[in-house]
């Protein structure tokens, strides 16, 4: 039931990150920490910490739950620090669970039974999802991931549930059937039990033959169904282009980390990792905000200008559009922001 019962702030503690908060500059110094030894890269920082902070659940009226969990896809060309974003998230998030595509089945990622060699008594193990539940799974390999394995997530990244009788009967489960609490259960050999899984899924995934073909549209590049992408909130396309001017950039970056152990630039700014978990970790567990009449009009203006754009006038065919799953992602979004400013 508690998130944080193994985290406990002291009052000192607390003061400090009420003071922290007052800055008006939190908010840049908070991205400027997330993986502050990777060059560049602004937009995917800002999304791993509004991710880290995450959005607000709702419960209306006890029947219908939304979910606040931010969920991000990086696609893109090898060596592009995907997988070091991630494993930087794995030490800042106070829970996180760091799997691979490769080596994950349907039921690691959910839960398995299995008898205990001693005692002889079924037990029941949690898997990864179960285990990251309010706070975050962290996929790599994502690409590689099977497609049965996959199935998985659908469910759980609509609205954190997991709902695969199909999987779980394969895994000579009895039954499992989807809560409203977002939640799975179980009844196997005696145990009845039910699990939760509200997490974010922050994934990492090249595309088809490791390299980006820019000749191709994006459809082409990707080896994912169109229904897995879509439950992203943000995808990004990290793509290793060829540049002098950025590749001495990041050289230099590169070489000034084994010079001096340190980033070149914003070392003041950067916040220590243990403060910044402490500071999420305070932000989810006691800031709620709440949309506003105002913020409201604008979210609907934005979101009504995004499915314009997916229209051209040229042709009648319709391109890639938002939905309203878009619009669910600009609500969490933009309460992560308000949550990461204590507002």
């Amino acid at each position: 039931d508690d998130a944080f019962a193994a985290f406990r702030l002291t009052e000192e503690d607390e003061r400090e990150i009420q003071n922290m908060a007052k800055d008006d500059r939190i908010g840049k110094r908070i991205i400027k920490s997330i993986a502050p030894s990777i060059y560049g890269h602004e937009n995917i920082k800002t999304a791993l910490a509004l991710a880290l902070f995450g959005g607000v659940p709702k419960d209306i009226g006890g029947k219908h739950r939304i979910r606040g969990d931010i969920n991000i896809l990086m696609l893109g060309d090898p060596g592009t620090a995907k997988s070091q974003f991630l494993k930087y998230v794995e030490k800042t998030a106070n829970r996180a669970v760091f799997t691979t595509g490769q080596g994950a089945s349907a039921v690691g990622l959910t839960a398995s039974v299995r008898k205990d060699p001693i005692t002889r008594e079924w037990t029941l193990e949690g898997g990864a999802l179960v285990l990251a539940d309010k706070g975050v799974c962290l996929i790599d390999e994502f690409d590689k991931m099977a497609d049965a394995t996959r199935s998985v997530l659908h469910e759980v990244m609509v609205s954190s549930f997991i709902s695969m009788e199909a999987l779980l009967q394969r895994a000579h489960f009895i039954s499992s059937h989807l809560q409203e609490q977002q939640t799975v259960s179980i009844a196997k050999a005696g145990i009845i039990t039910t699990l939760n899984a509200r997490t974010s899924v922050l994934a990492a995934a090249n595309p088809i033959g490791s390299k980006y073909n820019v000749k191709l549209p994006i459809t082409k590049n990707i080896d994912l169904p169109p229904t897995l992408i879509s439950r992203f909130d943000l995808v990004y396309l990290v793509l290793d282009k060829i540049d002098e001017a950025s590749d001495r950039r990041l050289a230099r970056h590169l070489v000034s980390l084994y010079l001096e152990d340190r980033p070149q630039s914003g070392g003041k700014d950067l916040l220590p990792v243990e403060m910044l978990t402490s500071y999420i970790s305070y932000a989810r567990n006691h800031i709620s905000p709440a949309l506003t009449a105002e913020a409201g009009d604008a979210l609907a203006t934005e979101y009504v200008a995004l499915r314009k754009a997916g229209e051209d006038p040229r042709s009648s065919e319709r391109r890639i559009t938002a939905t309203t799953r878009q619009l669910e992602s600009m609500i969490r979004l933009s309460e992560a922001h308000a949550r990461m400013r204590f507002s």
